[in-house]
């Protein structure tokens, strides 16, 4: 058996993962550990995920693992926020990133700052996905609270801190925040002002602790474990949400709407994320109690195609951010069928994730290869759907784990290492007549929210 190199961990929005890693980044088998839980949704647009909860999985997830390595690394969902007291304890619930209570708050922040410049300055639009204004929120809604917090991390930011007694945050988790000067590759000091804030109430950055690595953003290690680490290879992760980064060519420019992370101090990350993708497959089998059968899936195809759906059960983001409108279905009829609506959200989400697709090759340049991992290699009936939304080839990536395998590619290569590219597993090409289809349906979703968007202003 392969001698174990890296110990990494990824925590994910509703599971999460551990496992052990060989020098070369393949998982050792029989130490995948998983346990997952819940995010608790309410009326007022709230997404909170309960602490202890996540630090009591992840403690049973390294149980099952079972064993240790040299070295620690791990991945963690971007974007949410937790206040901690000054023993480390948690004060608030964690604010994931579909928490959308902030949203006032978020335009009056614009209102104060130049959006596009401050996306331009941290990577991140003024939303309220971001900590801006959830922070903005707190101190507005909750000030005792507020004032109690002594630091603001986030969520594997304190598991890290809790399980391996590393209190950093690495500059990838930074720049998810909202809150992270890219050019400077610090906590922005504008924002920080504005918000009543100091860098004492933020961790320390740092990529590195002796033989442990702060967890990096679950973007960024999805790209690295995907094998799309360099210009030209874009990733699509489809999961709980669903996002399309790339890797951007030196000095490309940041469009209106979408993101510019980083994966280390030495490479960004460019791209766009939508908020119902997994999340939303998931309500339609429990509220409309379809089966997710394939074959049923790919046989609503044409009825589903009189449907225009807007998939935004979670306030959404990239690349339009359409704070202001909630998931509408246009087209039902007495012979509309559940799986009908299965595969017409489907559909819907993927020309979503197509939109950013263009969108970043406009700037970046034309693809050489799309590698599509998460949730969704669970499904060959909806990675076709993908396929026909973008017009172009797919690729799955082999390993099924892809950014708990990037979280150990980052170790790996911080410490030297030369690791070879993932596996690709099966092709999905879009099909002429089906790719004609969803380009005129995408068409009919953007001029729907269009018409939506001026209704309403």
């Amino acid at each position: 058996m392969p001698k174990p190199a890296v110990l990494a961990l990824d925590l994910g929005t509703s599971s999460v993962r551990t496992a052990l890693f060989d020098e070369k980044a393949r998982i050792i088998s029989g130490s995948l550990g998983r346990t997952e839980y819940d995010v608790r949704y309410s009326g007022e647009s709230g997404a909170e995920l309960d602490p202890v909860a996540l630090l009591r999985a992840t403690k049973k997830s390294l149980r099952l693992t079972k064993s240790r390595a040299p070295l620690v690394a791990g991945s963690g969902f971007w974007h949410s926020l937790l206040g901690l007291d000054r023993r480390g304890q948690p004060l608030t619930p964690i604010y994931t990133w579909a928490d959308s209570r902030s949203a006032t708050d978020a335009a009056v922040l614009r209102k104060k700052l130049d959006e596009r410049s401050n996306q331009q300055r941290t990577g991140c639009m003024l939303r309220a996905s971001f900590w801006p204004a959830k922070l903005f929120w707190l101190r507005r809604t909750q000030p005792r609270l507020f004032r109690r917090v002594a630091r603001w991390v986030s969520p594997a930011e304190w598991i890290f801190d809790k399980i391996f007694g590393v209190a950093a945050c690495s500059h990838s988790m930074a720049s998810g925040t909202g809150l992270y000067n890219s050019s400077a590759q610090d906590w922005d000091d504008q924002l920080l002002e504005l918000l009543g804030l100091t860098k004492s109430q933020l961790n320390p950055l740092r990529d590195q602790e002796e033989d442990c690595f702060p967890a990096i953003g679950d973007g960024a290690a999805g790209n690295l474990g995907s094998g799309a680490s360099v210009p030209g290879i874009f990733a699509i992760n489809f999961g709980t949400s669903a996002a399309v980064r790339t890797v951007p060519h030196e000095e490309v420019k940041l469009p209106f709407g979408l993101f510019r992370f980083v994966i280390d101090r030495h490479r960004a990350l460019l791209g766009g994320a939508v908020s119902n993708a997994g999340n939303l497959r998931a309500w339609c089998l429990r509220e409309l109690r379809v089966s997710p059968n394939d074959r049923a899936l790919s046989a609503a195809a044409e009825r589903a195609a009189r449907l225009t759906i807007l998939p935004f059960w979670i306030e959404e983001r990239a690349p339009t951010w359409p704070e202001n409108i909630r998931g509408v279905v246009l087209g039902l009829t007495q012979a509309t069928t559940a799986a009908d609506l299965l595969y017409a959200t489907t559909a819907a989400v993927c020309h979503r994730l197509a939109e950013i697709f263009d969108l970043l090759e406009s700037v970046n340049g034309p693809s050489k290869k799309i590698v599509v991992s998460g949730g969704i290699l669970q499904s060959p009936a909806s990675l076709q759907i993908l396929a026909d939304s973008l017009g172009r080839e797919i690729l799955i990536c082999a390993d099924q784990e892809a950014s708990l395998r990037g979280a150990a590619v980052h170790a790996l290569e911080q410490t030297g290492h030369k690791v070879p590219p993932p596996r690709y597993g099966r092709r999905f090409r879009p099909g002429r007549k089906a790719s004609a289809a969803a380009a005129v349906a995408r068409q009919q979703q953007v001029e729907l929210e269009e018409r939506l968007t001026i209704e309403r202003f």
